[in-house]
């Protein structure tokens, strides 16, 4: 593969008249973007340490830094790195990298290298430029089409005679710039013009880094508003945000998986032949971290035995013969109003209905309103940052009064002076509908954050809100904030108003290759199948079936799984069939990681079973966001890879 880096020490010469009035220098050198994974350490920085010693000059030391154009990243690794003595800094990187540290260091910057030009995409710029601030513009000449930034090699006299069936030989995916150009050229009646122009001789001392570096900063300043890194996935919501919600028919057989929840299985307490009744507890938690489960219809157990479930491929479940009646359990009745119950009393409520977080984690919401540390703000997760899903938005807009009710009684069972309900931009009729009711609530608000995933993330949503950094490893108590879903605050409110534990939730179904979707309240244990052909089924062959979200979402090879307490959708999109490549070390995954990870390193490692390596590289504080699949130019499978790795990890002794 061509080592896209297209720049390459200073010669001898000219370094050595550069180094004549400089000592005591400290070197740097990028680890080059878009090239093969072949090496950690970037040659040319040996290479300049023993010119400076062959010129008598004293080498403070040196460091080699990935994607040195990475301001944030950079930054934070500068700060322990050059050694007091240090006068000079030198630099063998491109302009945007060497740019980066003159402004960072503090110390005086040279080049050591010969920076060409950024050609279109620069590795750590996530956008396309159609100008590449040359100085020296061929456009009249080439009928406006740049063979500078659409050239893969900057031609600017012709092509190579490398293209083949019209595709570049350096970049197979890209249209060679020179046939187009000679197209147009000649359909312009101005070809020969062309080729009887004189020979063009680019100076590149005339490049203008400022233009990039400028473009390349505003750019990045779009990006990182709210928090380091984060994608913008197309949204696709359009399929079902305008759908209100509609009660899914009720099942004739639900089986209730007996593990919905983050810890232990719940035990079963009723037997196969027993009668039970909707909102009946008919598993109990088996340990502090696990969750009770209940009935969603009345109706016969008929089967307590394993059966597919969406993550863990099989587990325990209890199915029940539905008898139409949906006879509510004697033990569905209000709990005593808001202001009367204590915090322990709605703790106990919470944990009786069952009530684990609804945005996918499943953790119980119960451990959750008993942090070890003060809480003083409550944020209510109204993001919804996965494309596609709208469960949570219909939610908004058709139970505010119970979302805001559930954000009630859980300031108050954590004593916190503040709530906020923070809803992305793209819902502007939730955030008007929200402000509107909570006007006169006191201690409760309504933030609306720009839309980017995955902002949902807690440890995004506190670092967008409160500006604050849950440090690694640690949990959102740890500064003060506990997060809930909006569903989870609604099941909630129904646990606290109507007495009934979690036995129902709403559901996406949805897709561009689904054929009517919607947004519906289902009933725990319904088969997932059953909605499915209730919208009509799928179009098409090449179709896949996940649970959740397209970013965080499970496959589902067979859709003959349960509806559990966690399923916010279930979607129906294209299959991908991209093909794996070698890694380009192109940067883009450490740009979006919005924990600062370097995902590329999570690759390399897995693939070389280096678990001590990927603990090293703070493996276990990536929240499987795959934004880092999603941008990866090689299409690596940086998730599967990343969580062979945390397996690998909790396995070390």
């Amino acid at each position: 593969m061509e080592n896209y880096t297209k720049y390459k020490l200073k010669s001898n010469d000219e370094l050595a008249s550069l180094l004549a009035d400089k000592d005591h220098l400290f070197i740097i050198a990028c680890n080059k973007c878009f090239k093969e994974f072949e090496t950690v350490d970037e040659p040319d920085c040996g290479e300049f340490e023993k010119i400076a010693a062959d010129c008598g000059k004293t080498v403070t030391g040196s460091a080699r830094v990935d994607f040195l154009c990475n301001k944030t990243q950079t930054e934070k690794k500068l700060q322990d790195m050059i050694p007091e003595g240090t006068e000079n800094v030198f630099v063998v990187s491109c302009g945007l990298g060497i740019q980066t540290v003159a402004e960072l260091s503090g110390k005086p910057v040279y080049a050591a290298s010969n920076s060409l030009n950024y050609r279109g995409h620069h590795g750590m710029a996530l956008t396309k430029k159609s100008c590449d601030a040359c100085a020296q513009c061929y456009l009249n000449i080439t009928g406006g089409i740049c063979p500078i930034v659409d050239c893969s090699k900057s031609l600017v006299n012709g092509q190579c005679g490398g293209a083949k069936n019209g595709k570049c030989e350096v970049d197979s995916s890209k249209d060679c710039a020179w046939e187009k150009i000679y197209k147009r050229l000649e359909k312009q009646g101005r070809l020969s013009e062309f080729l009887n122009q004189p020979v063009q001789v680019r100076d590149y001392s005339k490049v203008n880094f400022k233009v990039v570096q400028d473009y390349v900063k505003s750019i990045r300043e779009d990006r990182l508003e709210g928090y380091y890194g984060g994608v913008h996935p197309l949204e696709r919501k359009e399929f079902t945000e305008h759908l209100p919600l509609k009660k899914f028919p009720d099942p004739e057989v639900v089986v209730i998986p007996l593990s919905m929840h983050a810890g232990a299985p719940a035990n079963p307490v009723v037997q196969v032949g027993d009668t039970v009744k909707v909102g009946q507890k008919i598993a109990e938690a088996a340990a502090f971290i696990s969750s009770p489960v209940h009935s969603s219809v009345s109706g016969t157990v008929i089967a307590i035995e394993p059966h597919k479930h969406a993550t863990r491929g099989e587990c325990m479940s209890i199915v029940i013969r539905s008898d139409g009646k949906n006879t509510l359990h004697e033990s569905v009745k209000p709990n005593k109003d808001l202001e009367s119950l204590t915090p322990d009393e709605i703790v106990e409520i919470v944990r009786e209905a069952g009530i684990v977080g609804m945005g996918g984690a499943g953790f119980p919401t119960s451990v959750k309103l008993k942090p070890p540390k003060p809480i003083d703000t409550i944020l209510l997760n109204g993001c919804e940052c996965e494309p596609l899903l709208t469960a949570d938005h219909r939610v908004l807009l058709e139970f505010a009064d119970d979302v805001i009710f559930g954000l009630k009684a859980v300031m108050k069972t954590v004593n916190a002076e503040k709530g906020l309900i923070v809803i992305e931009d793209n819902k502007p009729d939730a955030i008007k509908l929200l402000q509107e009711k909570t006007a006169d609530c006191d201690g409760i608000e309504v933030v609306v954050a720009k839309t980017k995933y995955p902002q949902g993330a807690e440890k995004m949503l506190i670092k967008r809100v409160m500006k604050r950094q849950v440090p690694s490893g640690g949990l959102p108590a740890d500064v003060g904030c506990v997060v809930s879903n909006i569903s989870t605050v609604k099941a909630i409110s129904d646990a606290i108003q109507k007495g009934m534990p979690l036995v129902e939730r709403v559901v996406t179904v949805t897709g561009e290759r689904l054929r009517n979707p919607g947004n519906y309240i289902v009933k725990i244990g319904t088969n997932t199948k059953d909605l499915i052909d209730y919208c009509g089924g799928v179009t098409g062959d090449d179709i896949t079936i996940k649970a959740g979200g397209p970013m965080m979402g499970f496959v589902l090879p067979d859709v003959n799984v349960p509806i559990m307490k966690g399923s916010n959708g279930i979607i129906a999109v294209d299959t991908d069939h991209t093909v794996e490549q070698p890694c380009i070390k192109c940067g883009r995954c450490v740009d979006v990681c919005p924990m600062e990870l370097s995902p590329l390193y999570f690759a390399k490692y897995a693939d070389e079973e280096n678990w001590q390596g990927m603990k090293d590289k703070n493996v276990m504080d990536c929240v499987e966001c795959r934004c880092c699949e999603y941008i990866c130019s090689s299409k690596i499978p940086l998730v599967t890879k990343i969580k062979a790795g945390k397996n690998a990890v909790r396995g070390m002794k």
